[in-house]
């Protein structure tokens, strides 16, 4: 199939998303969308996927134009996106989620999907409960079955937003090899959209670089790395480092901690955690990193054992409570768990008060949400929706919405989906937090990250929490055998 779009713009108020995009995609080939938070890379695969129509321009399949009403018609038709934030119902089951959409009939064929869903995971080594409900599962799993959902429904084009976030080397390996064959045996035309450029260099025939909207370049891969980079920013951004910090008292501390889950059980976890310090957490997502970072911000309460802030215990201290004793929590799934799709950037800001009294002063909300804007670097006004933002912009806000002279900070994969500029950018604010004594604790799916950001790291593997290591006596390669369960 080959796909060419013609003169795409797509506007949001003032925020020129698309800006006249010409683009020809060819059938047989791999193809890397590169650019920075906010050039318009989301929003121009949504358009090509059925998720929003262009304000102008044209789609063609073979010559042929296009219109699609929903994805739905647009996978009906041959075009399927991984979306970085996934499509699916949380109450529902993985059966569910993957009939939905597929199957119109009253008395739905659960036997049928369940032999063509463990025919799909099986091929990519994905390892899906069927009866699981979604919210149950970690974000990497959610992508996994909405990717065998698309090739199963028919994609002709595949589109790929962050792919590779949460899931094994391993895993990555044969989702890759899978990728080529599509490509390569099948004539299929695969988009993947990546801030990772290591994997655009293996993986990609070809280059896509847009920037403020706009299409600035298109170059046959391999190339160097750095030509990539000089497209997108316009300039090599220099990576920041992790200063060196003397730590203060002792901030949280973990005795015994044991958290049950449907799935999961986590158990002898015992950690210190002072005053300035990066701890870092790695693992594959569900193998219990994350059920701590929610026992320690009150999302989940533990069954034995004791969390201590400043001392005091506060393993049965709920979410809200904890927040107001200083603890701020940042998590995953942006829309799905940070934000409410639908709300303003204002709205929010107004929401996160400690406080709140009857009537809201608009005018003063305004010059605060503002000045957040600004001081945060966000694309967007008072009035954007939290939908409407990129998923680096939402980050920021979700940035912006943390309380002053927090104790503590808690976050899941900061840095997922973000440039090198916006990741720079992220970890600028966490070492300026960590100067005025707030814990950073975060788990990430990026071993680079977690070596190059924490001052310790702690390994989990199938619940179990490795001994706590000191980054400059470890190596990267160590933290990659700890996390494959090897001693």
């Amino acid at each position: 199939m080959r796909i060419e779009l013609r003169d795409i713009r797509k506007y949001f108020g003032p925020v020129k998303a698309n800006d006249g995009i010409n683009l020809v995609l060819e059938g047989g080939r791999i193809y890397g969308l590169l650019g920075e938070n906010g050039a318009g890379k989301s929003t121009l695969m949504k358009i090509l996927s059925g998720y929003q129509p262009p304000d102008t321009g044209e789609i063609l399949f073979d010559d042929q134009i296009q219109h699609f009403s929903s994805p739905a018609d647009a996978l009906g038709k041959g075009i399927g996106m991984l979306y970085q934030d996934p499509l699916d119902v949380p109450a529902f089951s993985v059966n569910d989620n993957y009939l939905l959409g597929r199957d119109q009939r009253i008395v739905l064929d659960y036997k049928n999907a369940s032999h063509e869903l463990q025919e799909m995971t099986a091929r990519f080594g994905f390892e899906l409960d069927l009866q699981s409900r979604i919210e149950n599962l970690s974000l990497g799993e959610r992508q996994q079955l909405e990717l065998a959902r698309l090739l199963v429904g028919g994609a002709q084009v595949l589109i790929l937003d962050e792919p590779t976030t949460g899931i094994s080397a391993e895993q990555k390996e044969v989702l890759f090899g899978s990728m080529r064959k599509l490509a390569r045996e099948e004539g299929k035309t695969l988009i993947l959209v990546s801030h990772k450029l290591d994997e655009v260099q293996e993986l990609c025939d070809e280059a896509l670089v847009l920037q403020r909207g706009k299409l600035v370049g298109q170059t046959d891969i391999p190339c160097p790395n750095e030509k990539l980079v000089k497209m997108m920013f316009g300039q090599v951004p220099e990576r920041s480092a992790r200063p060196d910090f003397d730590l203060g008292e002792v901030v949280l501390e973990l005795i015994d901690l044991r958290v049950p889950t449907y799935r999961l059980t986590i158990k002898d976890i015992n950690l210190t955690i002072r005053q300035g310090e990066i701890f870092g957490f790695a693992g594959l997502e569900g193998s219990g990193q994350r059920l701590v970072l929610q026992a320690c911000a009150g999302l989940l309460q533990p069954d034995h054992g004791k969390i201590l802030l400043d001392g005091q215990d506060v393993s049965s201290w709920p979410y809200h409570r904890m927040q107001n004793a200083g603890v701020g929590y940042v998590a995953d799934g942006r829309l799905e768990e940070g934000l409410v799709a639908g709300l303003t950037i204002e709205e929010h800001v107004e929401l996160a008060k400690p406080k709140h009294s009857f009537f809201i002063n608009r005018k003063v909300l305004f010059a605060i949400t503002e000045t957040k804007i600004e001081q945060f670097q966000i694309v967007g006004r008072p009035d954007s929706t939290a939908d409407e933002l990129s998923g680096g912009n939402q980050q920021r806000l979700l940035f912006a919405l943390l309380r002053d002279n927090q104790k503590s900070i808690l976050l899941e994969n900061p840095t997922r989906g973000l440039d090198v500029r916006s990741s720079n950018w992220i970890w600028d604010q966490l070492n300026h937090r960590r100067e005025g004594g707030t814990a950073i604790l975060f788990m990430s799916s990026d071993l680079d990250e977690i070596f190059e950001r924490s001052d310790r790291i702690a390994v989990f593997s199938g619940g179990n929490m490795s001994r706590v290591l000191e980054t400059v006596n470890t190596s990267v390669e160590e933290i990659g055998h700890l996390i494959g369960g090897q001693a």
